[in-house]
């Protein structure tokens, strides 16, 4: 499918996202307090190769040739997180003054260059002093994280028109508190429903405050969502699939617009209740300016008897032989347009933007050349699906790439690239890939 930026609308958004802990470095520079990725980095085995964000990209003291980077690649819209510890060393209470400072000159940098700033109030990185009250388990995680909320809107608000509340929550309470594979490393069904139905509370509480203190803004929230297919017509994978689709994409979107949590499809979610005291059902709702999809591929999914909980379980890529990237997830780009038509189809949502969608693979380095044309291809053929779901009348209204600069992945380190700018983590050298050149030119179109 052959397209260009004008066929998207001159009101279309167009942008990147990043993540505080993943770029920053600078981990207990200027006051910062550390955060559960700081904790959690330095447990033995925790990460692949033993990586941290220690330093990472070093945007924390890089961020001016950075934002000029992004100026140079002609993107309009920057997505990124606020460091809950660099702001609030203790969780809550004392502001530490730097860590203002810094967000103020980034956000005032980025409008100096006609970029527009996104920011996420949550990307993860949880203050470890928090956790160690019992961080998203402890249901005073509401009143911790709003007051964070209120002290980011008042500092920033006057310049910042765009917030997003939680990033993908169905990950960091699932990978952080029910499998222990992402900080702070808790495992648990118990752990998992307190932390799920904490988070919940928040993303709507979260938006209240935001548009309680600001008129002029808009407010949403991220979704991890994936296209999941049932691996054969038989009723048990049919069953098996619905389980998985009610839990990845559907436990925190649901409850937000007010239809509670998925328990039909998913009984086990009936244990959410004890967690659930008068008022909460209310609390839950919030209508959104928007919803974030974040999407990477799809899901296929079969029954399995063994399997605690869901009795389902996902046939990885490899498995499968199909195309994959280096997450061993599959390259299917209609997954998106599914993604965006299923929600699209939810009474209530305003409006959809993509605020995640990339991949990472192996990046051929040739004569000072980055060469990545499988991420480049990959980026065209799902934006090419956004298009077509936008043609069919989805209320989808903008699309960030994950993500500007190759960073630390998580559990797996540095060695999943997802950038359109190559990091050299030993000299800090950037360089733009191919597939950045070709965003660059889409977007100057």
């Amino acid at each position: 499918m052959l397209f260009t930026k004008e066929d998207f609308g001159d009101d279309f958004i167009w942008g990147v996202s990043t993540a505080a802990y993943q770029i920053e470095g600078a981990h207990d520079t200027d006051g910062k307090g550390p955060s559960i990725w700081d904790t959690f980095t330095q447990q033995r085995k925790k990460i692949a190769n033993g990586h941290n964000g220690n330093i990472s990209c070093d945007f924390y003291n890089r961020y001016q040739e950075d934002l000029i980077l992004l100026k140079e690649l002609n993107i309009p819209n920057y997505r990124f997180s606020i460091s809950w510890s660099r702001i609030l060393p203790q969780g809550i209470g004392f502001v530490n003054p730097l860590g203002i400072s810094y967000y103020n000159r980034k956000i005032d940098l980025c409008l100096e260059l006609g970029i527009q700033p996104w920011i996420t109030l949550y990307h993860w990185d949880l203050p470890q002093i928090l956790q160690q009250k019992g961080g998203w388990i402890n249901r005073d995680v509401i009143q911790w994280f709003s007051y964070f909320t209120e002290v980011c809107v008042k500092h920033f608000g006057d310049r910042v028109k765009h917030w997003i509340i939680l990033n993908e929550p169905m990950v960091f309470t699932g990978a952080g508190y029910f499998l222990g594979v992402h900080a702070p490393g808790k495992k648990g069904l118990t752990n998992f429903l307190a932390a799920a139905h904490h988070a919940a509370l928040c993303q709507a509480e979260g938006g209240r405050i935001v548009k309680s203190l600001l008129n002029d803004c808009k407010v949403g929230s991220t979704f991890s969502y994936s296209h999941i297919e049932p691996f054969s017509q038989k009723d048990n994978d049919i069953n098996a699939s619905k389980k998985v689709d009610a839990l990845l994409n559907r436990l925190f979107l649901e409850p937000l617009l007010g239809m509670g949590y998925p328990t039909k499809e998913l009984k086990i979610l009936e244990r959410i209740e004890r967690f659930m005291l008068n008022g909460d059902e209310a609390n839950l709702i919030f209508n959104m300016d928007f919803i974030g999809l974040q999407n990477y591929t799809r899901e296929v999914v079969k029954y399995s008897f063994f399997t605690p909980f869901v009795k389902a379980r996902i046939i990885k890529a490899d498995k499968r032989k199909v195309e994959k990237t280096l997450m061993n997830w599959e390259v299917y780009p209609p997954s998106i347009f599914y993604a965006l038509k299923r929600i699209n189809e939810y009474p209530g949502v305003k409006e959809i933007i993509v605020t995640e969608n990339g991949a990472a693979f192996i990046d051929k380095i040739e004569e000072g050349e980055v060469m990545d044309g499988k991420r480049l291809n990959f980026l065209k053929d799902h934006i090419a699906q956004v298009l077509a779901a936008k043609n069919d009348g989805v209320k989808v209204k903008g699309y960030f790439v994950w993500t500007l600069l190759d960073n630390f992945e998580w559990a797996e380190g540095f060695h999943p690239r997802f950038g359109l700018v190559h990091v050299d983590f030993e000299t800090q050298k950037r360089t733009i890939k191919a597939s950045g050149k070709w965003y660059k030119n889409f977007l100057k179109a």
